[in-house]
């Protein structure tokens, strides 16, 4: 995971920039349409590459379903994320957009029963501070 956080940043900060630039002339519900398309042709591209193309078989009922329902939230969210770059600042709608990770540390917490370091939680309420400051005084 280490050696692949910086290009998760790198690329996610990209991926904003290049949304913007995009949606200028263009209904924001097409291009998240379009640019879906490409990412589910990048994935099967990478899983033809390494060669996973036998695990489908291996995946449950179970996994499906929660697959099924990611890829549900990922579309409403990229939707909104789309809408909002369209009619936002981008340094305004991309903290915002970070804020997700409240809901995904409570849901840790409840379905995984992870919890929060002192240090992780003192981080935590940075972020929360740290966004809200850019949203607010953007």
């Amino acid at each position: 995971m280490a050696d692949r956080g910086l290009f998760i940043g790198i690329f996610a900060g990209i991926t904003a920039i290049l949304a913007k630039c995009s949606i200028k002339k263009t209904d924001a519900d097409v291009a998240t349409a379009l640019g879906t398309c490409v990412v589910w042709l990048f994935s099967w591209l990478m899983v033809l590459i390494v060669g996973s193309a036998g695990m489908l078989k291996a995946i449950n009922v179970r996994s499906l379903l929660f697959l099924i329902l990611s890829g549900l939230a990922t579309g409403a969210s990229w939707i909104c994320y789309y809408y909002a770059i369209q009619n936002g600042l981008v340094s305004v709608v991309v903290p915002i957009d970070k804020l997700s990770i409240i809901i995904t540390i409570l849901f840790s917490y409840l379905v995984f029963k992870e919890k929060l370091t002192k240090k992780s939680f003192a981080g935590l309420v940075l972020i929360v501070i740290g966004t809200l400051v850019m949203a607010i005084w953007a």
